[in-house]
């Protein structure tokens, strides 16, 4: 995916002892575990959307229901997004449609390399979840990441979602009281517009996880409001880790 933003290499990997990880989209793949719902849902009604055109309409219907329920639980922030999407295409959504596309996230498959990358991380780093999921979600994706994080912030706990500055200022505390001074806490994530720019406002440095690098358009998230600079690019977690190893060797 081509972009217009650069990365600022101004810090470097070995100034941080503790890492922040978005899970959908970074560790989780929630492009697959979405189109694969949406398009078996309108195929069951005739329909036969581009996969990607589902992923647009998805990213800007969750949006809007995030922003209008924050405190709602992420299942109704699912069904929500379903609801609008059906209005917008012209289909119908039932209660078990609704429902189940709300129970979905477990269904989500991890990227093959996250697993693999987090432990090795996991080996000098403290490591952070902060997700736009509730704890429930949460924890049956952690279940299939096979890792035991030393600390998972999600929406359900801050009662709103990323990109709302709430969250970050919740990660901030929470490092503090993991014992990470300020300034050594890196926020890994794949979303320009719910992670990178409310980050950095925040005064985090970040990591980019290009995840749609061969891919054009931005998927599941909406296009970022404003422009942001990573502090660091790579195309997957695999990746970031063999760089981190790299500097604790060097």
């Amino acid at each position: 995916m081509a972009v217009a933003y650069r990365q600022e290499r101004h810090v470097k990997l070995t100034e941080f002892e503790a890492l922040s990880f978005d899970c959908y989209g970074t560790l989780i793949d929630w492009e697959t575990g979405i189109s694969g719902f949406l398009t078996w849902w309108a195929a069951q009604q005739g329909r036969h959307v581009d996969k990607e055109e589902l992923l647009v309409l998805y990213a800007k219907y969750e949006t809007q229901a995030e922003a209008q329920h924050p405190a709602a639980l992420y299942p109704n922030i699912l069904a929500a997004a379903l609801q609008g999407l059906a209005e917008h295409l012209g289909l119908e959504a039932s209660p078990d449609d609704l429902a189940q596309f709300g129970a979905s996230v477990p269904d989500w498959p991890e990227f093959p390399d996250s697993s693999a990358a987090l432990s090795m991380l996991q080996k000098s780093r403290k490591l952070i979840v902060l997700s736009n999921v509730d704890r429930q979600s949460f924890a049956a994706s952690s279940a299939r990441l096979g890792i035991q994080f030393d600390s998972v912030i999600t929406a359900q706990d801050v009662g709103c979602y990323k990109p709302n500055k709430n969250n970050f200022d919740a990660l901030r505390s929470r490092a503090l009281e993991l014992g990470v001074a300020p300034g050594k806490l890196l926020h890994v994530a794949q979303s320009l517009f719910h992670d990178h720019v409310p980050a950095k406002a925040a005064g985090f440095s970040t990591v980019w996880i290009n995840r749609r690098h061969n891919r054009p358009g931005w998927g599941a998230t909406l296009e970022p409001q404003e422009p942001v600079r990573p502090d660091f690019v790579f195309t997957s977690v695999k990746e970031f880790a063999q760089a981190i190893t790299a500097t604790n060797h060097s």
